[in-house]
């Protein structure tokens, strides 16, 4: 009869101790679990904004003129396009699963040992060898997410109560704020990818329970 327990955790170690092909194939699924975890926990409503490790700070620019925009923004509304931006990085990460999984399944696993060695080793990889595409793919969700969350509307009537249109000045536009927050938002999800990526290896029963989904049990 086979021992369950020992299955599982030999499943888990496979691609630690296998020959490359088997190796590739466990990171692919150790990595996919981790891209999973990691963008449930963000996006969560309010996700991004409560961590200070990950929450999107406004674009330069802005934060270099706080203490104009300050003068000429009686409403608040800096405060408002801070955790609307977050907000809409949160609402891109909910619809991002398909998109990490997609990068994942490509990945070619050229540098197998150097991955296996480090704790976040496959997720560094994945931004690496992914990172430009996933920004791409990524972009329309934050773009979308932007309007529904009410970012480009506080933009607009920032831009309006702003003396002498300081924000033009600035070249802060909608574009320019997609792309700040698209990259923001990349990075906190990356950073709670290696965290997860870690979580799993540190507890390889409870990680191979996730790959196997659940079909397994003690």
């Amino acid at each position: 009869m086979i021992d369950r327990r020992r299955l599982v955790v030999g499943l888990v170690m496979l691609p630690f101790a296998a020959p490359l092909s088997a190796q590739g194939l466990g990171i692919l699924n150790l990595l996919g679990s981790a891209s999973d975890a990691a963008l449930d926990k963000l996006g969560k409503p309010g996700a991004f904004f409560a961590d200070e490790a990950i929450r999107i700070g406004l674009p330069g620019p802005l934060r270099n003129a706080g203490g104009l925009l300050r003068l000429a923004d009686s409403a608040g509304l800096t405060n408002g396009l801070q955790r609307s931006m977050n907000d809409a990085a949160g609402a891109a990460a909910r619809e991002a699963k398909p998109i990490f999984r997609a990068a994942i399944s490509r990945m070619t696993l050229a540098d197998v040992p150097r991955i296996v060695g480090a704790n976040d080793g496959a997720s560094r990889y994945l931004r690496q060898s992914a990172g430009g595409e996933l920004q791409t793919r990524l972009r329309p969700l934050v773009l979308t997410a932007l309007g529904s969350t009410g970012a480009f509307g506080l933009l607009d009537r920032l831009g309006k109560s702003s003396t002498g249109g300081l924000l033009s000045g600035l070249g802060i536009n909608r574009d320019g704020l997609t792309d700040h927050v698209t990259g923001g938002a990349l990075d906190g999800i990356f950073r709670y990818m290696g965290t997860e990526e870690a979580r799993l290896r540190a507890n390889p029963l409870g990680a191979g329970k996730a790959l196997l989904g659940g079909a397994i049990r003690q």
